[in-house]
């Protein structure tokens, strides 16, 4: 009996180490996107949500922003980055749609809401009202007529300007010049609102010259217009980590912050900020398989159409890694190709082309890192195609 006690706790010793093998298994596949594409040899494009990134990122604008924080929606509105966010603690959201305020009502029912897309219908305007938006921004005197009497209202006048340092310019749809922008201020005050100013510097600006080039016009034109600002709107334009080095984050803070004392001095506003790409681009990898290859030419299973939409208008990422099936990455010599996406559209290219190793093979995988803003939220599904899967990464 001895004995086959003995074997028989074995066993069980056995059993239970592979039970727990499987299970440290089973946690690393859920940690590594690697790990998890050479288990599941999926042929879809998925991409990898890490929300302890995002949570991190979050607490950084928090802690070095020098003033209220507000996410851009329209950067990515999954509802497990707005969860997240207000799990983090982010009360401010920027919202550009009825269906956004919806969205993150559902996730944060007590945020603040800034309406700053400064073009919208009775309609919007009236669902708004019913949503309890706090800030409202206005770049024309006919859609600051729209909203009727203020009364206490916040209304941020948004201000362009033909300023460098930016991947595109947003000027070009939205914004008052600086003369226009002061009429607006001191109408706002006729109207019983409160009057602050609001600017867009562009996108994926990692120098500070831009928000610097607006806050001192900002300055001037409020003390022009005999007006002391509520608050000021910085906008977004945080550049999110495409390129080696990362961005400094906390520099860009300081140099606003800097800024903003030296342009106004004892008139200083309370500053906002509604950073999208910045703050969700971290948090999501996109993993692509490739379909063919032809010589210098691959064909991915996702592309301009799907969560490589934004590479048509902004410079390409150096941050993509290729894997062979069994998750480890390829290296060597490496060469520009030519990179097309699975539609029948042959405009579905990469723009750039990408350098990647010259011995990859079809089902290889590209894993395109820090992809989580302007990818799922611009994701079509012509001809079928377009990244949707998400899967939430367990980081330790």
């Amino acid at each position: 009996m001895t004995g086959e006690f003995a074997s028989h706790k074995r066993q069980a010793e056995a059993a239970g180490e592979q039970e727990a093998q499987a299970m440290v298994l089973q946690q690393a596949f859920q940690r590594d996107p690697a790990l998890w594409l050479a288990r599941m040899r999926l042929d879809d494009p998925v991409f990898f949500f890490d929300p302890a990134r995002l949570r991190a990122t979050a607490a950084l604008f928090m802690a070095h922003f020098p003033g209220e924080v507000t996410y851009a929606v329209k950067a990515n509105p999954e509802g497990a980055v707005l969860d997240g966010l207000a799990a983090a603690g982010m009360a401010g959201f920027d919202v550009a749609s009825v269906e956004e305020m919806a969205q993150v009502r559902r996730a944060a029912p007590e945020a603040r809401l800034h309406y700053h897309n400064p073009v919208r219908s009775m309609t919007e305007i009236a669902a708004a009202r019913r949503f309890g938006i706090t800030s409202w921004s206005v770049d024309r005197r006919s859609e600051l007529d729209k909203l009727g009497p203020l009364e206490g209202t916040e209304v941020a006048v948004r201000l362009k300007l033909p300023v460098a340092g930016a991947a595109y310019d947003f000027g070009s749809k939205f914004g008052a010049g600086p003369e226009e922008t002061g009429a607006l201020l001191r109408a706002v005050v006729a109207k019983g609102g409160m009057p602050s100013l609001t600017f867009h510097p562009g996108t994926q600006c990692r120098e500070a010259k831009a928000w610097e080039t607006y806050i001192r016009a900002a300055a001037g034109i409020a003390a022009c217009a005999g007006i002391r600002l509520h608050r000021l709107n910085v906008g977004g334009g945080f550049p999110a980590h495409r390129e080696e080095p990362a961005p400094d984050l906390p520099a860009l803070f300081s140099a606003i912050d800097r800024a903003v004392a030296a342009a106004f001095g004892k008139n200083r506003p309370a500053l906002v900020c509604e950073p999208g790409r910045a703050m969700v681009a971290e948090a999501f990898d996109l993993a692509l398989r490739i379909k063919a290859r032809e010589g210098e030419t691959i064909f991915l299973n996702d592309g301009i159409y799907g969560g490589l939409a934004e590479w048509r208008d902004i410079a390409p990422s150096t941050r993509v890694t290729v894997l062979d099936p069994d998750g480890v990455p390829r290296s060597g010599e490496s060469r520009r190709m030519t990179v097309f996406g699975p539609t029948c559209d042959s405009l579905d290219r990469l723009p750039d082309g990408l350098r990647l190793p010259v011995g990859l093979e079809e089902g290889d995988y590209l894993l395109f890192r820090g992809c989580g803003a302007y990818s799922s939220a611009l994701a079509t599904r012509f001809n079928g195609y377009g990244a949707r899967q998400i899967v939430t990464l367990a980081r330790q």
